[in-house]
C-alpha cells in the first residue's frame, strides 16, 4: 500500500528550529513519505542557510521563488508558488508550524486545495492584533483540520473559538525537542571555534539581548526607551547583543546611543547562540521562542513586551513581562537578577513532542 505523503513547510529561522525534530521523527518511523518545502523568508545566510547545517536538516525538496518588494508581494508569491508545488505532488497532508507569513500563506493553499492541514504550535494567543504573528495564528487556526498545542492555554483558546476538542492534541513543544537535541550535540563539540567564545570567556558574567519585533524596533521612541534601560543595566552586567538586520537598520536610522558595555555581534548560528545564552545570567528578549527555551533550561528571562502568547513560561517557567518602558524594564531586571525562585518543569516539554505528533497523524491518517 502506498504511504501517505506529508508536505512540511518552513520559511524562517524559528520554523527551521521547529521542523528539525519533526523530520527526525519522520525518519525514525516508516509511517509516511514526506517533502520539505522552504520559502526562504530570510535571505541572509546567517538568518537561515546556516541553520540547515547546524540542525542537520536535509536539503529541501523545493525552495520557492517567493521574494517580493513588499511583505504582501512575498505573501502572494508564496501562495502562487506553493499552489504549483501542491498541484504537482498532491500531498495528503500539509504541516505548518508557528506563526510567520509562510505559515498562513501555505495554510490558505491547503484549504483552497482541500488538503488536510495540521498546525503545530496551535492555539497560542497574545490578544494583541497589532502583532502580525497574532493575525497569522488566528487565521491559520481558523482553517486547520488538526491542532497540536504546546500548553494548556492553547486548548482553552481553541475551544473558546469554537474548535472541537477531539481535534486538539496537547503534545508538548517541538522547540524544546530541538533544544535538548542540540544541547546534547553541544556537549560533544569542541566549541573553541565559535567567534563569540573569546567574548564569552572575557566577560565571564553577562546578559543576552535580542530585539526584532516591529513594535519595538520600528519606532524611535520605543527603541530609545528600551536602550535607556539596556545602557543602565550594562553598567552592572555587560550585555551581548546579536543584532537582527531589521534592528540594525533602525539603530542606525534613529541614531540610538548604545553603551560600550553592550557588545554587538552579527546574527548567530543556532548552536553558537545556544552556547552563549545557556551560560548567561539572564536573557532579555522580545522573542517568543526564547521565552520557551529559557524556561526549559532554567535561565532567567525578561520579555520586553506588554503581553505574551506563551503564559506557561510565566506561570511555571522563568519568564517575566517587563513592558517597553525604561523604568519598568530596569525595575524588573533588578528584581529578576536577585531572585532565587526555582522554576517548575513544564508538562510534556520532555523532548518527545515531535514523535507524539507523528504517531497521532499516523493514528488518523485514513481521514486525510
Amino acid at each position: 500500500m502506498k504511504k501517505k505523503l506529508l508536505t512540511i513547510v518552513a520559511g524562517t529561522r524559528p520554523n527551521l528550529v521547529k521542523i528539525a525534530p519533526l523530520i527526525r521523527a519522520l525518519q525514525s518511523k516508516d509511517f509516511f513519505d514526506y517533502r520539505l518545502v522552504y520559502t526562504q523568508q530570510h535571505k541572509l545566510k546567517s538568518m537561515s542557510q546556516i541553520f540547515f547545517k547546524d540542525l542537520k536538516i536535509p536539503r529541501p525538496s523545493k525552495i520557492l521563488k517567493s521574494s517580493g518588494k513588499t511583505q504582501l508581494q512575498t505573501f502572494s508569491n508564496i501562495i502562487k508558488e506553493f499552489e504549483k508545488d501542491c498541484i504537482k505532488y498532491n500531498p495528503n497532508c500539509i504541516i505548518v508550524v508557528g506563526d510567520v507569513n509562510t505559515t498562513l500563506a501555505c495554510s490558505i493553499v491547503a484549504r483552497k486545495l482541500n488538503i488536510f492541514l495540521a498546525h503545530v504550535e496551535a492555539g497560542l494567543r497574545s490578544n494583541d492584533l497589532e502583532m502580525p504573528e497574532e493575525i497569522n495564528r488566528i487565521l491559520t487556526d481558523s482553517i486547520s483540520d488538526i491542532f497540536f498545542v504546546t500548553e494548556q492555554s492553547g486548548i482553552f483558546n481553541l475551544i473558546k473559538e469554537g474548535h472541537k476538542k477531539n481535534k486538539i492534541h496537547y503534545v508538548g513543544n517541538v522547540m524544546i525537542d530541538n533544544l535538548y537535541q542540540q544541547k546534547r550535540n553541544l556537549t560533544k563539540m569542541i566549541s573553541n571555534n565559535f567567534v563569540t567564545n573569546k567574548l564569552k570567556n572575557k566577560l565571564k558574567r553577562y546578559a543576552i539581548l535580542t530585539l526584532h519585533r516591529p513594535a519595538n524596533v520600528d519606532k524611535k521612541n520605543s527603541l530609545n526607551e528600551i536602550f535607556k534601560a539596556m545602557n543602565k543595566i550594562s553598567k552592572s552586567l555587560p550585555i551581548i547583543f546579536p543584532v537582527h538586520p531589521r534592528t540594525k537598520k533602525s539603530i542606525k536610522k534613529f541614531e540610538i546611543f548604545i553603551s560600550k558595555n553592550i557588545y554587538l555581534t552579527k546574527p548567530l548560528p543556532y548552536i553558537e547562540f545556544l552556547n552563549l545564552w545557556k551560560d548567561s545570567e539572564i536573557v532579555m528578549t522580545d522573542s517568543g521562542g526564547l521565552q520557551e527555551e529559557t524556561s526549559a533550561l532554567g535561565i532567567k528571562c525578561i520579555t520586553i513586551r506588554t503581553n505574551t502568547e506563551r503564559p506557561i513560561t510565566i506561570k511555571q517557567g522563568t519568564n517575566s513581562l517587563a513592558g517597553t518602558q525604561s523604568k519598568n524594564i530596569y525595575k524588573i531586571f533588578n528584581q529578576k537578577i536577585s531572585s532565587k525562585t526555582k522554576f517548575k518543569k513544564i508538562p510534556l516539554w520532555d523532548g518527545k513532542s515531535s514523535m507524539r505528533i507523528i504517531k497521532k497523524l499516523y493514528e488518523i491518517h485514513r481521514s486525510f
